[in-house]
């Protein structure tokens, strides 16, 4: 019999245990203080290893043209991190999904389904997984070909890492708090709701 991945309506049983909202003034500065300091970690190490490689970073006349690869690169990944969840949402659920933004970040939920820990957890950590392997990869190829284009790739993903910390966040409390596999959860985007059995 095939594992069900969610439920249309909170069964009875159900409890509320716990609720974030990313939207709220106090978890939205965290999280995003919490981002900047793994972007600025992640760009120290990036200088560090161009520096023991005794690599000459020259920006020259290119440099407008790494700013603008750079802007459109970050645009470009913020969408594609939210169609990442999507994807795994959708072909775990087949049910509608939302996107958006708020002040705190971009978002994609599930709003109208409760889905059990499995579901959420591929979908929490799929965008981490795929852009981490793609990030790596990359700059540990531009960082024999093009100081300054692995110093971007390196930046976006200090970015990335960054804005996966709500994601990291929520993955978390599924590995220590809510270790039950019968644990729903309601993502709306900004907010995840979280159920155990009474």
């Amino acid at each position: 019999m095939k594992e069900k991945t969610f439920e249309k309506e909170l069964p009875e049983e159900y409890r509320e245990a716990f609720h974030l909202d990313a939207r709220n003034l106090k978890f939205g500065l965290i999280f995003n203080a919490i981002a900047l300091f793994i972007t600025i970690i992640v760009m120290v190490i990036a200088f560090v290893l161009l520096a023991l490689g005794d690599a000459s970073i020259t920006f020259g006349p290119n440099l407008l043209g790494a700013y603008i690869v750079l802007m459109v690169s970050m645009i470009a990944y913020i969408v594609l991190h939210e169609l990442v969840h999507g994807i795994a949402y959708k072909s775990l659920t087949g049910e509608k999904l939302t996107f958006g933004m708020s002040w705190s970040c971009a978002f994609c939920g599930v709003p109208n389904i409760y889905t059990y820990r499995r579901t959420a957890l591929i979908s929490l950590t799929a965008p981490l997984i795929v852009f981490s392997v793609i990030f790596i990869a990359t700059a540990a190829v531009l960082y024999f070909v093009s100081p300054v284009y692995y110093l971007i790739v390196s930046f976006l993903f200090g970015l990335h890492l960054g804005g996966c910390s709500g994601d990291i966040y929520v993955t978390i409390l599924f590995l220590t708090k809510f270790k039950d596999k019968s644990t729903l959860m309601k993502d709306t985007g900004p907010e995840q709701f979280f159920y155990v059995k009474e």
